[in-house]
């Protein structure tokens, strides 16, 4: 922005879960550069409570496919948009506000390149919050992680003794899930380690989570409809929590808890690891490394394209069971 010092800015970024908390030190570190400036936030209504309560952000716009929303957010006279989604629709908003803007640049080339040919020019990729900071000239970023912000009202269901270790056995897409029957395996072991497992996901994953939790003796099923809150109430009580490659990972992350996540089809180049503050401990990838397929997919799929799903299927409970106990000794 140079020596430009807007006084409202507006930040895209419609979904999904993951990707809107990965914002969260961009807007952290544009409120400190620019503590004057009123900070927008427009986002999908399924995601809002990810920003909604931030300090940070001014006002929470609910994006809407209609007409009229465009003339209304015109009426605002930003002077300022950064879009860190960079698709149709938030191409069409900056469009629609002529206004000085910046916009997230995707590797979209480089995933192609490492998807389909294998070939890897993303090793020094870094994370995404990092990226998109560099899409704002001269943006610098703190070691504080992600945020989130809860309402006074919301409280855990669960004590937090140090005890329980939360699993979210969940992902949007096939192969970014762990087998059940290994989830259960893991949740049996750990109980027998002296840990309480806390199965914890959204309405998706109401069968999943229903399954682990009558077969992984004394847990307790936190499953809800969506309250992203109060699985972050959950989350904060927990030592570790355990997740695929999905936005409760980064729920996990901005809760400042430990982190131990499987990585099936997708890598750690595309930048989606939990992104947590300096003084938490390192996190925990496990992931298939020998398998030549992966990545697949830098989304995810509804099946193995080799009708293996060695990635994740070669990660064993015994193994992600050992990597877990000691990670957390």
């Amino acid at each position: 922005m140079g020596n430009f010092i807007p006084n409202k800015i507006l930040i895209i970024r419609l979904s999904s879960l993951g990707d809107v908390l990965l914002t969260t030190p961009v807007i952290r570190a544009l409120k400190k550069k620019y503590p004057s400036s009123k900070i927008d936030f427009i986002v999908k209504q399924n995601y809002r409570d990810a920003v909604r309560l931030n300090p940070n952000v001014s006002e929470t716009i609910n994006y809407s496919d209609d007409e009229c929303f465009f003339p209304k957010l015109k009426e605002k006279k930003y002077d300022f948009v950064i879009d860190l989604h960079n698709n149709f629709r938030s191409r069409r908003i900056v469009s629609v506000l002529k206004v000085p803007f910046v916009y997230f640049k995707k590797p979209t080339l480089k995933k192609f390149l490492l998807v389909h040919f294998k070939i890897n020019l993303l090793k020094d990729y870094k994370q995404i919050p990092a990226r998109y900071a560099e899409s704002v000239n001269g943006l610098e970023l703190d070691n504080e992680g992600l945020d989130l912000f809860l309402p006074e009202e919301i409280k855990a269901d669960i004590p937090g003794n140090g005890k329980t270790i939360g699993i979210c056995p969940g992902a949007k897409h096939f192969t970014k899930r762990w087998l059940p029957e290994y989830f259960i395996e893991l949740g049996n072991a750990l109980t027998a380690s002296g840990y309480t497992i806390a199965i914890l996901g959204g309405k998706d994953d109401f069968e999943i989570c229903h399954t682990a939790s009558a077969s992984i003796k004394n847990s307790i099923n936190l499953c809800n409809n969506d309250n992203l809150f109060k699985i972050a109430a959950n989350m904060s009580k927990c030592k570790l929590i355990i997740c695929n490659d999905s936005g409760l990972m980064h729920l996990a992350a901005a809760m400042k808890v430990p982190v131990a996540a499987l990585f099936g089809s997708s890598v750690k180049e595309f930048g989606f690891t939990p992104y947590s503050p300096s003084n938490v401990s390192k996190n925990l990838i496990l992931e298939n490394n020998s398998v030549s397929c992966r990545p697949c997919s830098h989304i995810g799929k509804e099946r193995c394209p080799k009708h293996h799903f060695k990635c994740m299927k070669d990660l064993t409970p015994a193994f992600v069971t050992e990597k877990i106990l000691n990670f957390i000794a």
